[in-house]
């Protein structure tokens, strides 16, 4: 009697996906926690495993929605430490927003419910904003992606420092308000994070009005 009630029970314990946090605060305290294994080398690498891929494979709660550049250098799921199941992650190059991204974002956030924390996230070095703040010539559609970074470009052009850098952290900023405004109403928490290509660490962008 006991394994029959066992076996009766054991689908329901296979599609089981506890939350792994309560709210945007803990999530992203999750994710830095990742990030601070990722910098020190000391990776866990959760939900990477063939129990997980079974676990999810019919289901998706992620916990996060994260809006990166696709630069090769910064996976989500590795800069964070985090496994499968884990992220809803949009990479664009330059981490730009199109209606096809925040339609992805729309699908998460507003549709699904899957969490209410969104992170975008720029990253030292980014290619994009180099071309736009260089107004390098490129083909289309690439010019017109490169060409959306234009207003962070102009906003950072009389800040002190390197004026890559400073766009990057510009175009953060204008995206992350962007996202805020377009999904308050949706209690969504939009942090905006820069990653360093040289560290691994995921920090705040500057911002000199």
């Amino acid at each position: 009697m006991r394994k029959l009630i066992l076996l009766l029970f054991l689908p329901a314990l296979h599609g089981a996906d506890p939350a792994p946090c309560k709210n945007p605060e803990e999530c992203w305290n999750l994710l830095m926690n990742g990030n601070r294994d990722w910098v020190a080398g000391r990776l866990q690498h959760p939900n990477q495993s063939k129990a997980r891929r079974e676990a999810v494979a019919d289901h998706q709660t992620p916990f996060a929605v994260v809006l990166s550049c696709s630069d090769s250098r910064v996976p989500p799921e590795v800069v964070f430490d985090r496994g499968v199941g884990d992220l809803f992650v949009i990479r664009v190059a330059g981490n730009v927003v199109d209606q096809f991204a925040i339609g992805s974002i729309q699908y998460a956030v507003e549709v699904q419910k899957y969490t209410r924390l969104i992170v975008v996230l720029g990253h030292q070095r980014c290619g994009a904003v180099e071309a736009a703040v260089k107004n390098i010539p490129l083909p289309e559609p690439l010019a017109s992606l490169v060409k959306s970074l234009r207003n962070a470009v102009e906003i950072s052009r009389s800040w002190p420092g390197d004026h890559v850098e400073n766009a990057i952290d510009a175009n953060v900023h204008l995206v992350s308000d962007q996202l805020s405004k377009m999904f308050m109403k949706d209690g969504a928490v939009v942090l905006g994070k820069r990653y360093s290509l040289d560290t691994g660490a995921i920090t705040d962008p500057r911002w000199i009005p």
